[in-house]
């Protein structure tokens, strides 16, 4: 029997301290208290987990170096992987949203065609040009909240949680786009040679489906 500890792994940020705090209820104990360690494993060494920045992820699982990670449907959606969804987990939800200014007509986004600064192109032009809307895209990679206030774009798609830095820069939600969900995901070579132990995870987690 192949004792190795799977591999993940794991976005750093605000995504991290959620599973952290998830898998400690499920009993399994991850460490990061030296935020300068990127290899790092859980109490039990069932697990050999990377820190990776959030749209590197989806990199690392495909390419082998990690069989498992978790992540947004955002991040697995500006991706070429291809991975397994494998269960959506119990947090880190939020919205995908198109927003303006707070003057902006909510009826004009169905009237003409559209410009928009986003760091999410694919699930933009694709939400779009399934409704058979035409979509001028600027891809920012930070701070798209300025694109309207500078005049660059009158419109951004960006993920939404509290709405408060839109809110701050006189900005509003017009429409929301999608819900995200945050995903446990599989390299499939991976998934199909540790399947016993994967599965195994997933009950442990309580996130089978």
């Amino acid at each position: 029997m192949d004792n190795k500890p799977l591999t993940m792994a794991l976005p750093k940020g605000r995504l991290l301290k959620q599973v952290q705090r998830f898998f400690s209820e499920k009993g399994i104990e991850i460490d990061t208290t030296d935020d300068r360690k990127l290899v790092i494993g859980d109490k039990d060494n069932s697990l050999r987990i990377f820190l990776v920045k959030n749209s590197d992820l989806p990199t690392y699982i495909s390419h082998g170096i990690a069989g498992l990670g978790i992540c947004g449907e955002d991040v697995l959606g500006e991706s070429s992987a291809n991975l397994l969804k494998l269960a959506a987990m119990p947090f880190g939800s939020t919205r995908m949203c198109l927003a303006g200014k707070k003057e902006a007509n909510e009826n004009d986004i169905y009237s003409r065609r559209l410009s928009i600064a986003t760091k999410f192109p694919h699930f933009t032009r694709n939400y779009y040009h399934k409704m058979g809307i035409s979509v001028e895209i600027i891809k920012l990679n930070g701070s798209v909240e300025l694109a309207p206030v500078l005049g660059l774009t009158p419109y951004i798609v960006d993920l939404v949680e509290t709405g408060s830095t839109l809110k701050a820069n006189n900005l509003k939600v017009l429409k929301e786009l999608a819900k995200i969900n945050v995903y446990l995901v599989a390299n499939p070579a991976y998934y199909k040679i540790n399947y016993d132990r994967v599965e195994k995870l997933l009950s442990k987690l309580d996130i089978k489906e």
